[in-house]
Protein backbone atom coordinates (compact mmCIF):
# COMPACT_ATOMS: atom_id res chain seq x y z
CA UNK A 1 0.00 0.00 0.00
CA UNK A 2 1.34 3.40 -0.98
CA UNK A 3 0.30 6.50 0.95
CA UNK A 4 1.01 10.14 0.05
CA UNK A 5 0.44 13.12 2.32
CA UNK A 6 0.88 16.70 1.11
CA UNK A 7 0.16 20.19 2.38
CA UNK A 8 -0.85 21.79 -0.91
CA UNK A 9 -1.06 25.38 0.41
CA UNK A 10 -4.19 26.07 -1.64
CA UNK A 11 -5.73 23.41 -3.83
CA UNK A 12 -7.12 25.85 -6.38
CA UNK A 13 -3.58 27.04 -7.08
CA UNK A 14 -2.26 23.48 -7.06
CA UNK A 15 -5.01 21.64 -9.00
CA UNK A 16 -2.75 20.53 -11.87
CA UNK A 17 -0.04 19.47 -9.41
CA UNK A 18 -2.44 17.31 -7.39
CA UNK A 19 -3.55 15.57 -10.58
CA UNK A 20 0.07 15.12 -11.68
CA UNK A 21 1.02 13.64 -8.30
CA UNK A 22 -1.85 11.17 -8.49
CA UNK A 23 -0.67 10.18 -11.96
CA UNK A 24 2.99 9.85 -11.00
CA UNK A 25 2.63 8.04 -7.68
CA UNK A 26 -0.73 6.24 -8.16
CA UNK A 27 -1.16 6.06 -4.37
CA UNK A 28 -3.71 3.87 -2.65
CA UNK A 29 -4.33 6.73 -0.23
CA UNK A 30 -3.69 10.45 -0.61
CA UNK A 31 -4.10 12.89 2.26
CA UNK A 32 -4.14 16.64 1.64
CA UNK A 33 -3.91 19.58 4.02
CA UNK A 34 -4.45 23.33 3.79
CA UNK A 35 -6.76 23.01 0.80
CA UNK A 36 -8.25 26.45 1.52
CA UNK A 37 -11.52 25.67 -0.28
CA UNK A 38 -15.12 24.81 0.43
CA UNK A 39 -16.82 22.07 -1.58
CA UNK A 40 -18.28 24.71 -3.88
CA UNK A 41 -14.82 26.13 -4.56
CA UNK A 42 -13.13 22.85 -5.47
CA UNK A 43 -12.02 22.53 -9.11
CA UNK A 44 -14.39 20.33 -11.19
CA UNK A 45 -11.50 17.98 -11.97
CA UNK A 46 -11.29 17.08 -8.27
CA UNK A 47 -14.90 17.17 -7.11
CA UNK A 48 -18.21 16.46 -8.78
CA UNK A 49 -19.73 14.02 -11.24
CA UNK A 50 -17.00 12.12 -13.04
CA UNK A 51 -14.16 13.67 -11.07
CA UNK A 52 -11.35 11.41 -9.84
CA UNK A 53 -12.88 8.21 -11.25
CA UNK A 54 -10.30 6.00 -9.52
CA UNK A 55 -10.79 7.41 -6.02
CA UNK A 56 -13.32 7.83 -3.25
CA UNK A 57 -12.96 11.36 -1.91
CA UNK A 58 -13.70 12.96 1.45
CA UNK A 59 -13.41 16.76 1.55
CA UNK A 60 -13.57 18.83 4.72
CA UNK A 61 -12.89 22.50 4.19
CA UNK A 62 -14.03 26.08 4.19
CA UNK A 63 -13.35 29.16 2.12
CA UNK A 64 -9.81 30.45 2.13
CA UNK A 65 -8.32 28.78 5.21
CA UNK A 66 -7.25 25.36 6.48
CA UNK A 67 -9.14 22.37 5.02
CA UNK A 68 -8.21 18.69 4.59
CA UNK A 69 -9.06 15.75 2.34
CA UNK A 70 -8.59 11.99 2.01
CA UNK A 71 -8.65 10.08 -1.28
CA UNK A 72 -8.81 6.26 -1.20
CA UNK A 73 -8.43 4.09 -4.25
CA UNK A 74 -11.49 2.29 -5.52
CA UNK A 75 -10.97 -1.46 -5.72
CA UNK A 76 -8.49 -1.32 -2.86
CA UNK A 77 -10.86 0.14 -0.27
CA UNK A 78 -14.62 0.12 0.11
CA UNK A 79 -16.33 3.52 0.06
CA UNK A 80 -15.14 5.05 3.34
CA UNK A 81 -17.25 6.54 6.08
CA UNK A 82 -16.11 9.98 7.15
CA UNK A 83 -16.05 11.31 10.70
CA UNK A 84 -14.67 14.31 12.58
CA UNK A 85 -13.24 14.12 16.10
CA UNK A 86 -14.71 16.43 18.75
CA UNK A 87 -11.52 18.52 18.94
CA UNK A 88 -11.63 19.40 15.23
CA UNK A 89 -11.92 23.11 14.58
CA UNK A 90 -11.34 25.24 11.48
CA UNK A 91 -11.76 22.06 9.37
CA UNK A 92 -8.37 20.68 10.43
CA UNK A 93 -9.08 16.96 10.89
CA UNK A 94 -11.11 14.31 9.09
CA UNK A 95 -11.21 10.53 9.40
CA UNK A 96 -11.88 7.90 6.73
CA UNK A 97 -13.11 4.52 8.02
CA UNK A 98 -12.82 1.68 5.49
CA UNK A 99 -13.26 -1.79 6.94
CA UNK A 100 -10.56 -2.29 9.57
CA UNK A 101 -8.58 0.69 8.27
CA UNK A 102 -8.72 4.19 9.75
CA UNK A 103 -6.99 7.03 7.94
CA UNK A 104 -6.77 10.43 9.61
CA UNK A 105 -5.52 13.53 7.86
CA UNK A 106 -4.54 16.38 10.13
CA UNK A 107 -3.46 20.02 9.80
CA UNK A 108 -2.36 21.07 13.26
CA UNK A 109 -2.43 24.76 14.22
CA UNK A 110 0.77 26.64 13.57
CA UNK A 111 0.45 28.50 16.85
CA UNK A 112 1.82 31.79 15.63
CA UNK A 113 -1.41 33.69 16.20
CA UNK A 114 -2.82 31.56 19.03
CA UNK A 115 -0.24 29.39 20.76
CA UNK A 116 -2.68 28.38 23.50
CA UNK A 117 -5.00 26.91 20.86
CA UNK A 118 -2.13 24.84 19.49
CA UNK A 119 -1.32 23.45 22.92
CA UNK A 120 -5.01 22.73 23.49
CA UNK A 121 -5.19 20.85 20.20
CA UNK A 122 -2.24 18.66 21.19
CA UNK A 123 -3.59 18.03 24.67
CA UNK A 124 -6.78 16.75 23.05
CA UNK A 125 -4.70 14.31 20.99
CA UNK A 126 -3.32 12.50 24.04
CA UNK A 127 -5.98 9.79 24.15
CA UNK A 128 -7.18 10.06 20.56
CA UNK A 129 -5.40 7.00 19.05
CA UNK A 130 -6.82 4.76 21.80
CA UNK A 131 -10.23 5.10 20.12
CA UNK A 132 -8.97 2.92 17.28
CA UNK A 133 -7.52 -0.08 19.09
CA UNK A 134 -7.72 -3.16 16.91
CA UNK A 135 -7.75 -1.09 13.73
CA UNK A 136 -5.02 -0.38 11.20
CA UNK A 137 -4.45 3.29 11.97
CA UNK A 138 -2.56 5.92 10.00
CA UNK A 139 -2.48 9.57 11.08
CA UNK A 140 -0.69 11.79 8.59
CA UNK A 141 -0.34 15.40 7.67
CA UNK A 142 1.17 18.73 8.59
CA UNK A 143 1.59 18.56 12.36
CA UNK A 144 3.53 21.83 12.61
CA UNK A 145 6.14 20.62 15.10
CA UNK A 146 9.70 19.52 14.46
CA UNK A 147 10.07 16.56 16.85
CA UNK A 148 13.76 17.05 17.57
CA UNK A 149 16.75 19.07 16.42
CA UNK A 150 17.55 16.40 13.83
CA UNK A 151 14.32 17.50 12.12
CA UNK A 152 15.68 21.01 11.59
CA UNK A 153 18.50 22.32 9.46
CA UNK A 154 21.16 23.73 11.82
CA UNK A 155 20.45 27.25 10.54
CA UNK A 156 16.79 26.85 11.54
CA UNK A 157 17.35 25.64 15.11
CA UNK A 158 15.95 28.30 17.44
CA UNK A 159 14.87 26.90 20.84
CA UNK A 160 12.20 29.55 21.46
CA UNK A 161 10.69 29.43 17.98
CA UNK A 162 7.15 28.12 17.72
CA UNK A 163 7.29 24.65 16.25
CA UNK A 164 10.32 23.59 18.29
CA UNK A 165 9.55 24.71 21.84
CA UNK A 166 9.99 22.12 24.62
CA UNK A 167 6.36 22.25 25.81
CA UNK A 168 4.86 21.54 22.41
CA UNK A 169 7.45 18.85 21.70
CA UNK A 170 6.55 17.19 24.99
CA UNK A 171 2.88 17.13 24.01
CA UNK A 172 3.79 15.71 20.60
CA UNK A 173 5.79 12.92 22.22
CA UNK A 174 2.93 12.16 24.61
CA UNK A 175 0.62 11.83 21.62
CA UNK A 176 2.99 9.45 19.82
CA UNK A 177 4.06 7.37 22.80
CA UNK A 178 0.69 7.30 24.56
CA UNK A 179 -1.03 6.35 21.33
CA UNK A 180 1.56 3.64 20.60
CA UNK A 181 2.27 5.27 17.26
CA UNK A 182 5.42 5.07 15.17
CA UNK A 183 6.95 7.94 13.21
CA UNK A 184 7.40 5.89 10.06
CA UNK A 185 9.84 8.12 8.17
CA UNK A 186 12.15 8.44 11.17
CA UNK A 187 11.92 4.68 11.80
CA UNK A 188 13.15 4.03 8.27
CA UNK A 189 15.86 6.70 8.38
CA UNK A 190 16.88 7.14 12.04
CA UNK A 191 20.10 9.07 11.32
CA UNK A 192 19.01 11.22 8.35
CA UNK A 193 19.56 14.83 9.43
CA UNK A 194 18.57 16.30 6.05
CA UNK A 195 15.07 14.85 5.88
CA UNK A 196 12.89 17.95 5.67
CA UNK A 197 9.37 18.53 4.34
CA UNK A 198 8.92 22.32 4.59
CA UNK A 199 11.14 25.13 3.39
CA UNK A 200 10.74 28.92 3.52
CA UNK A 201 10.05 30.48 0.14
CA UNK A 202 12.96 32.89 0.46
CA UNK A 203 16.77 32.68 0.00
CA UNK A 204 16.60 29.49 -2.09
CA UNK A 205 15.94 27.50 1.07
CA UNK A 206 14.33 24.64 -0.83
CA UNK A 207 17.12 24.40 -3.37
CA UNK A 208 19.66 24.35 -0.53
CA UNK A 209 17.47 22.03 1.59
CA UNK A 210 17.41 24.44 4.53
CA UNK A 211 14.15 23.26 6.04
CA UNK A 212 12.05 21.66 8.76
CA UNK A 213 10.40 18.24 9.01
CA UNK A 214 6.86 19.00 10.13
CA UNK A 215 4.88 16.59 7.89
CA UNK A 216 4.49 13.08 9.28
CA UNK A 217 3.11 9.63 8.67
CA UNK A 218 2.30 8.00 12.01
CA UNK A 219 1.08 4.40 12.14
CA UNK A 220 0.31 1.90 14.85
CA UNK A 221 1.99 -1.46 15.17
CA UNK A 222 2.12 -3.90 13.44
CA UNK A 223 1.30 -1.70 10.45
CA UNK A 224 4.38 0.46 11.03
CA UNK A 225 6.61 -2.62 11.04
CA UNK A 226 5.52 -3.33 7.46
CA UNK A 227 6.71 0.08 6.18
CA UNK A 228 9.49 -0.51 3.67
CA UNK A 229 10.14 2.84 1.99
CA UNK A 230 9.66 6.54 2.60
CA UNK A 231 10.49 9.54 0.42
CA UNK A 232 9.98 13.28 0.65
CA UNK A 233 9.65 14.83 -2.79
CA UNK A 234 11.58 18.06 -2.50
CA UNK A 235 11.60 18.18 -6.30
CA UNK A 236 7.83 18.32 -6.68
CA UNK A 237 5.37 21.17 -6.81
CA UNK A 238 5.16 24.83 -5.86
CA UNK A 239 3.78 24.48 -2.33
CA UNK A 240 6.19 25.30 0.48
CA UNK A 241 5.81 21.65 1.55
CA UNK A 242 6.98 18.54 -0.27
CA UNK A 243 4.80 15.43 -0.61
CA UNK A 244 5.70 12.62 1.78
CA UNK A 245 5.42 9.13 0.24
CA UNK A 246 5.39 5.95 2.35
CA UNK A 247 5.01 2.40 1.07
CA UNK A 248 3.83 -0.43 3.31
CA UNK A 249 4.39 -4.09 2.44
Amino acid sequence: MKLVTWNVNGIRAREAEVLALLEEEAPDVMMLQETKASLEQLPPSLHGLGALPSYHAIWHGNAGYSGVAILTKKGTFDPPRDAKPPFDFETRVVEAHAGDWVFVTMYAPNGGKDYAAKLGFYKALADYPKMFEGKKLVIAGDLNIARADIDLHPKERKPNAIGQRPDERDLFESFIEGGKLVDVCRKLAPEDDRMFSWWPYWRQAREKNVGWRIDYVLANEPLASSAKESRIRRDFGTSDHGPVVVTFD
